[in-house]
């Protein structure tokens, strides 16, 4: 069955090619880069599609280095989603895999789930069977897929889902503003004229995405990171925000990264731990969902520990 599904549902290594994406990539290292997360990501979703049992799927994503895990998590978390999708007689393989190993990486979980979600017409009516507020993490992976596979629409032409809610929307920026670290090649001109090319209502959600991506994707000089902070400007505090989701989702899966660690510290001026705590603190007593979701009053906590 596995193999079957393989064959019928596995994503073609071609695809996460920079020159098949069309990215705009300058540095050998960072085109190197890109596409060994993509690679890995390819691995956890074909690892999910063979086996989906628990503990051969642990066994099989924790043969990738720590610092590329969560991509591998994130891949297998999009391939079963999609079979819960596709298979409604059992729709408890997501869960089941976040009751087990999906756990530590429950952020990344969410956000792959959100790419299974993209590629499916209906897959939508997913967001309401996810974690009430880390159901938010799968709409910033909708867009994120969007960005990525589909960014001439949705970068250049600055397409949103039609169907989907106002907030649905901005959360769709988030995950949009994640991919512009993937699509332009992580360097920083082109993500900043890239972002000031969209509405002003948008780029505070931009921002943020591109906060997370360069903390936990990673791969550029610290000065380049000076560059974005500077650039960031009145939405420094949506770019930290970013940021320390990075911190605590690394932390979490307790596989930190150097360049988390720059990142945080450059931009919201303290260390991973320091990052990652304020955003369990903003968690303490947090409102239930009334005008705004319990998501964006989490987000809009952390964000007031940035503003100057």
């Amino acid at each position: 069955m596995g193999n079957l599904r393989k064959r019928l549902l596995g994503i073609p290594l071609k695809e996460i090619r920079c020159e098949q994406r069309g990215f705009d990539i300058a540095s050998p290292d960072m085109k190197t880069r890109i596409e060994k997360i993509g690679e890995t990501f390819v691995f956890g979703y074909h690892a999910a599609l063979l086996n989906d049992e628990n503990n051969a799927l642990e066994a099989q994503l924790n043969t990738v280095e720590p610092e590329f895990q969560g991509f591998a998590y994130e891949g297998a978390a999009m391939a079963l989603a999609l079979l819960d999708l596709l298979m409604p007689w059992q729709q408890n393989r997501l869960q089941r895999f976040l009751l087990g190993p999906g756990n530590a990486h429950s952020y990344m979980v969410h956000v792959g789930a959100g790419w299974a979600m993209a590629r499916i017409p209906w897959g939508m009516a997913y967001f309401n069977k996810l974690h009430p507020l880390l159901r938010w993490l799968a709409v910033d992976g909708y867009g994120f897929h969007q960005g990525y596979f589909n960014w001439p629409d949705h970068v250049t032409k600055q397409q949103l889902p039609a169907r989907f809610s106002r907030y649905q929307q901005r959360v769709f920026d988030q995950g949009l503003g994640r991919s512009l670290w993937f699509s332009k090649g992580a360097q920083p001109e082109l993500m900043i004229a890239q972002i000031e090319a969209f509405a002003q209502t948008r780029q505070s959600d931009l921002w943020s995405g591109l906060g997370l991506a360069a903390a936990y994707a990673g791969g550029v000089k610290e000065a380049e990171l000076s560059r974005l902070k500077v650039a960031a400007g009145i939405y420094l505090p949506h770019f930290a925000q970013g940021v320390a989701f990075a911190a605590k989702t690394r932390l979490r899966a307790e596989n930190p990264a150097e360049h988390t660690k720059a990142a945080c510290r450059i931009i919201c001026d303290m260390s991973m731990e320091k990052a990652a705590q304020l955003t369990d603190d903003a968690l303490l007593d947090l409102p239930e969902d009334n005008d705004l979701p319990a998501y964006e009053h989490w987000r809009l906590r952390i964000q007031q520990n940035f503003v100057i």
